[in-house]
C-alpha cells in the first residue's frame, strides 16, 4: 500500500530533520571549530614549549573540545532514546487499533445476519485500516464477505474477530531498546517499511551509525593523543601521562570478561594490539599469505603478496571492510584497532578475531606467536591476550560504551598544567624547555592519515559527517514530498470512483422534488374528489 510508504517517509524526515540540526551549530561554537582550536593550541606550545600560559590554553581548549563531544553525543542520544519511545507509543496505537477492527468486525456480522446495511461500521472500519497502513506494510482480504482480514507479511493480523497484537520487549545487547515481537509467539516482528518499519531503521541504523561515528573519532583521537604525550615530558620533567582519561570495559588488566554470566571469565575485550617489531612503510615485505580479520558478517580474507610493501598491506587492512583497521605508531610498530560492530550483538571496538596463514602478523610485525589457526587471536577465550608473542604485545583493554559520552582530560593536568608535555627529549633525557616536538606531532595529527574508519584524517570525519547528514535530510524530504503527492492522487481517484458527484446528487434532489409533488398534487385533486362526493352530492 502506498500508506505504509508515507509513514516511512513522514517518520524519516522528521527525526532525520532533528538530527540535522544537531550538525548545524553556530560556526562559532561548532565541534569542528573547537577542534581546529585544540589543534591550533599544540600549535602554539610547540612554538613556546616553555610558556605556562600555552599550557594553559591548551587545557582550556582541550576542556571545551570534550564539553563539545559530550554535547553532541547526548544530543544524539536523546534523538535515539525519543525514537524508542516512539516505537512505544506506535506498537500500543497498533494494538489499539486492531482491537477495534476485530471489535468491528464482530458488530457488522451481526448487522449484516439481522438484514440491515451496516454503512457506518464499514466506514469506520475502513479509516482504522487506511491509519493501520501508516504504520505497517499490510494488505486486506476482504474476498470472503463474511470474514474480514488483515495480513502482515503472510502472517494474519486480523482474521475476522481473531487478533495478533504486537508486543515489545527490552533487548539488553541493544542497550535496552525495544525489539517489537509479535505476542502469540514470541518471535521478531521485523517491520522494513510504515512508520514502525522506519523508526527500528532511524534508532538501530541511522543514529546509531552517527553516535558510532562520533565515538570512533573521539577514541582514536584520544588514543591518539595519549600515545604521544605520555611518551612525552612536560615542563615539569614529568612522563607517562595521559592527556584523556580512558575508562576500561573491565577492571581485568587482561580483559577478561564473563559474557555469558556463569561467574566464569570467558572472553577477551580488547581493543588495541601492538606488535614488537619497528617496520618500514616502504619496504616491499617479501612473504605472502591471507590474514583473516572480523568483519560485519563473518570474517574477511585479505591476501598479501611478497611484493606489497608495509603500506600497500596498511590499506588493504582498512580497505578491506573488516572491523579491524590498522596503522603504526610512533615507533614504526604496527598497530591493529577495533572498529565499532555492525552488529548488535557484538560490542563495539572488541578485536574478535586475528589470523594468518603467512608470517606477516607473526614474525614481520611480531603480534601472533605464530601463523595458522592453531597461533590465531580469537575472543572467545579468557586470557587470549597472553598468547601473542609470548604476552610482549602491547595492548589496551575495550573501553566503556559511548567513550564520547564520557571522555574527560586527566584531572592531573588540571591541577598541575606544568604536566603537559610539550617535547620528547633524546636518546632516553627528559625534553629540554626549548623542545616542542611533541606538542608539534599532536598538533600534526590534524591532518595526517590516522583516522580509523572510513575517514583519513580528522579534518575528513567533519566534512563527511555534515555532508551525509545533509544528504540523508535531502533524500527523507524528496521522497516525503514525492508519497504525499501519490497518495493525493490515489484518494481523488477513490472519490472520484466512490465518492458523492454533486451535480448528479442535484440533479437527483430535483426529480424527486419533481415525484413528491406530482404526487401531492395527485392526492390533493383525490381529496378534493372525496370531499364533493360525500358532503356535496345530494342523496
Amino acid at each position: 500500500s502506498q500508506g505504509d510508504n508515507v509513514g516511512y517517509w513522514e517518520t524519516r524526515d522528521h527525526y532525520i530533520l532533528m538530527t540535522e540540526q544537531i550538525y548545524n551549530e553556530p560556526d562559532d561554537i561548532s565541534l569542528r571549530t573547537l577542534m581546529d582550536s585544540y589543534w591550533e593550541g599544540w600549535q602554539e606550545l610547540s612554538v613556546h614549549p616553555e610558556d605556562m600560559a600555552s599550557r594553559n590554553a591548551v587545557l582550556r581548549r582541550g576542556e571545551n573540545l570534550i564539553d563539545g563531544i559530550n554535547e553532541r553525543y547526548t544530543r544524539l542520544r536523546e534523538v535515539q532514546t525519543m525514537i524508542n519511545d516512539d516505537v512505544y507509543v506506535s506498537v500500543n496505537e497498533v494494538n489499539d487499533i486492531l482491537k477495534e477492527i476485530g471489535e468491528l468486525n464482530v458488530q457488522i456480522a451481526k448487522v449484516k445476519a439481522l438484514g440491515d446495511n451496516p454503512n457506518d461500521l464499514l466506514d469506520r472500519r475502513d479509516m482504522l485500516t487506511e491509519q493501520l497502513s501508516q504504520y505497517i506494510d499490510i494488505t486486506v482480504d476482504n474476498r470472503d464477505k463474511d470474514e474480514y482480514q488483515i495480513h502482515y507479511g503472510g502472517r494474519h493480523l486480523v482474521q475476522g474477530e481473531n487478533v495478533f497484537y504486537l508486543d515489545l520487549e527490552p533487548n539488553q545487547q541493544n542497550e535496552g531498546f525495544y525489539d517489537i515481537i509479535w505476542r502469540h509467539s514470541g518471535e521478531l516482528a521485523d517491520f522494513k517499511n510504515g512508520k514502525l518499519g522506519a523508526l527500528v531503521e532511524l534508532r538501530d541504523g541511522d543514529l546509531r551509525q552517527e553516535i558510532q561515528k562520533l565515538d570512533t573519532m573521539t577514541l582514536n583521537f584520544t588514543d591518539m593523543v595519549n600515545e604521544i604525550h605520555s611518551n612525552s615530558y612536560g615542563l615539569n620533567h614529568k612522563t607517562g601521562v595521559n592527556f584523556f582519561v580512558e575508562q576500561p570495559f573491565v577492571n581485568n588488566l587482561s580483559g577478561n570478561f564473563d559474557l555469558s554470566g556463569d561467574g566464569e571469565y570467558d572472553h577477551s575485550m580488547i581493543f588495541r594490539i601492538t606488535g614488537i617489531n619497528s617496520l618500514d612503510l616502504k619496504a616491499p615485505i617479501g612473504i605472502e599469505g591471507v590474514m583473516t580479520l572480523q568483519g560485519p558478517q563473518g570474517n574477511r580474507e585479505i591476501p598479501y603478496y611478497a611484493t606489497d610493501t608495509v603500506e600497500e598491506v596498511i590499506d588493504r587492512i582498512n580497505s578491506s571492510g573488516s572491523e579491524i583497521t590498522a596503522t603504526l605508531d610512533l615507533n614504526g610498530r604496527m598497530i591493529l584497532k577495533a572498529t565499532p560492530s555492525a552488529d548488535n550483538d557484538n560490542p563495539d571496538f572488541v578485536i574478535r578475531h586475528v589470523e594468518d596463514s603467512g608470517q606477516f602478523l607473526a614474525g614481520y610485525t611480531g603480534i601472533l606467536p605464530g601463523p595458522g589457526a592453531d597461533s590465531a587471536y580469537d575472543w572467545e577465550q579468557a586470557d587470549a591476550i597472553l598468547g601473542l608473542r609470548g604476552g610482549g604485545v602491547q595492548f589496551a583493554v575495550a573501553p566503556q560504551a559511548h567513550p564520547s559520552g564520557w571522555i574527560t582530560i586527566n584531572q592531573e593536568l588540571v591541577q598541575d598544567p606544568s604536566t603537559i608535555a610539550a617535547g620528547f627529549g633524546e636518546n632516553g633525557r627528559i625534553a629540554a624547555p626549548g623542545d616542542g616536538s611533541a606538542a608539534l606531532a599532536i598538533a600534526n595529527l590534524r591532518t595526517k592519515p590516522i583516522m580509523i574508519g572510513p575517514m583519513n584524517t580528522f579534518d575528513d570525519f567533519f566534512a563527511a559527517s555534515v555532508a551525509d547528514i545533509g544528504l540523508k535530510g535531502e533524500i527523507s524530504s524528496m521522497n516525503r514530498e514525492n508519497q504525499e503527492l501519490v497518495m493525493k492522487e490515489l484518494k481523488d481517484f477513490q472519490s472520484s470512483v466512490s465518492g458523492v458527484n454533486i451535480d448528479e446528487e442535484f440533479a437527483e434532489m430535483i426529480k424527486f422534488q419533481h415525484g413528491y409533488s406530482a404526487a401531492a398534487r395527485f392526492i390533493t385533486e383525490i381529496d378534493k374528489m372525496l370531499d364533493t362526493i360525500i358532503n356535496r352530492l345530494g342523496v
